[in-house]
């Protein structure tokens, strides 16, 4: 079992960080300041060290110093909340392996720690990070369907795949099937999400830099093409590329060489690119902010990921399975969501779509009292009215009411939806005009002795 050492003086980025490393098998141990880790270093040794940047006392910094000098071989990871130049620069002058700006994605992190524990003296494997065996996507909607099928179509095939979809729903897990269903499954999957990564820095992370090729460059660093050679990159939110990298990149898919950062030898690659972005990339173009050459280069085939609320009939199957991830990693009972519960989750318009979905199942795991869960014990966030953002959200809704109906084998849909319809109308138009019927008549396009026969027929006072 591999040994991770955290040291940091907020004592919930610890807590935080050591569950979430604890649950991928790692032996976790925390400090609140560097002069603990110094002290402890002299009978025990981690294999991974991920520090703060600024603390009391002995800096993060200056602990990843100490430890170079020692030439101790412990890979360190620095964190800071400071994400500007020269902090990710000084990272890497003192010796870190990596600068981990907050806040991070624990995921991302635990990936980063996985990729820290691997060998060295394996290309394959050093380039490796942001693996996922777990590549399960679940949906049983008619849109996950041909989600499905676009995954299964391009199985054999190298060419490059745009994912398109908003925030949350599952753009990487997708990008990371194509990968491990592809010829290229045994070589690395790397992902580097585009927006997270300083604009001073990017190039430096997606192609590396020699030696001396920037203040702190004091040795070779390979990029992430490097990194994913023979296999795939996936770039994420590549919509927030500046346009100098854009045309950068565009050379380099059509080259498969580049330079590295300060460098004079060119480097040859392999890689299959994957891209994804939550953005309007076509209207980007029209807007000159995205290089439509660029675009045509990695949109050549293109995937588009359902919202949670196109595909509300998958809510039951997601929650089912998160509240069982979320039982078993917090070694508790799981919770069962009733019937009035589920409809609830169903109506609602989830704005963080999946992952909104998997962090409200935690939450009902730690925070409901029962087994069985009731509408009551839901989050208040759920609890409120459907919003209605667009003039195509209603037709969502009634979508969804349609195809519940029909999964439930009710008949007549259309007759008792009519007249609910028609209901509403008839409220609101009378409300609007203060009871004046000829108004509300003309308002909706009926005659007066139309609106008088359907509020009898309609039973409306």
């Amino acid at each position: 079992m591999h040994k991770v050492w955290i040291v940091d003086d907020d004592s919930s980025i610890r807590w935080v960080l050591a569950r979430a490393l604890r649950a991928e098998g790692f032996d976790v141990r925390d400090f609140e300041d560097a002069e603990q880790v110094l002290s402890e270093l002299e009978n025990a040794k981690p294999d991974v060290l991920m520090s703060d940047i600024r603390m009391p006392g002995i800096s993060g910094l200056d602990l990843a110093k100490n430890l170079y000098q020692q030439e101790l071989d412990i890979p360190i990871i620095i964190m800071t909340a400071h994400t500007d130049l020269d902090s990710a620069l000084a990272s890497y002058e003192s010796g870190a392996f990596e600068y981990l700006p907050k806040p991070f994605d624990l995921d991302e992190a635990v990936r980063l720690v996985q990729r820290a524990v691997e060998p060295k003296e394996s290309a394959a494997e050093e380039a490796g990070d942001n693996v996922d065996e777990d590549v399960t996507i679940i949906g049983e909607a008619p849109a996950m369907q041909e989600v499905f099928r676009a995954i299964g179509r391009l199985a054999k095939s190298n060419i490059n795949v745009m994912v398109c979809g908003q925030s949350g729903t599952g753009k990487e897990l997708v990008a990371n099937a194509l990968h491990q269903y592809s010829p290229r499954a045994s070589n690395p999957f790397v992902a580097i999400n585009i927006a997270a990564i300083p604009a001073e820095l990017l190039e430096s992370e997606l192609f590396g830099h020699e030696k001396g090729a920037f203040t702190g460059a004091q040795a070779q660093r390979k990029g992430r093409f490097e990194q994913a050679n023979g296999g795939t990159l996936f770039l994420d939110e590549i919509g927030e590329m500046s346009p100098d990298l854009q045309t950068r990149l565009l050379r380099v898919l059509s080259d498969k060489r580049f330079y590295r950062v300060g460098g004079r030898d060119l480097v040859s690659v392999d890689v299959r690119v994957l891209a994804a972005t939550n953005r309007n990339l076509e209207k980007q173009v029209e807007q000159g902010h995205f290089r439509e050459d660029l675009y045509h280069r990695l949109n050549v085939i293109r995937i588009d990921l359902p919202s949670l609320k196109e595909r509300a009939e998958d809510v039951p199957l997601l929650a089912k399975r998160f509240l069982s991830m979320s039982a078993e990693d917090l070694e508790v009972e799981m919770k069962v969501l009733s019937d009035e519960a589920l409809a609830k989750m169903m109506s609602y318009e989830w704005p963080g779509n999946v992952r909104q979905l998997e962090n409200i199942c935690r939450w009902i795991t730690v925070m409901a009292p029962a087994k069985t869960v009731g509408v009551e014990d839901l989050p208040k966030e759920l609890l409120g009215e459907p919003s209605v953002s667009s003039s195509q959200d209603w037709e969502a809704v009634l979508a969804k009411v349609v195809r519940q109906k029909l999964n439930m084998g009710q008949q007549n849909v259309l007759d008792d939806l009519g007249k609910r319809f028609e209901r509403i109308l008839l409220t609101v138009a009378l409300d609007y005009t203060s009871g004046h019927r000829q108004q509300a008549a003309k308002l909706l396009g009926w005659g007066r002795n139309t609106l008088t026969r359907k509020l009898k027929e309609l039973e409306i006072d």
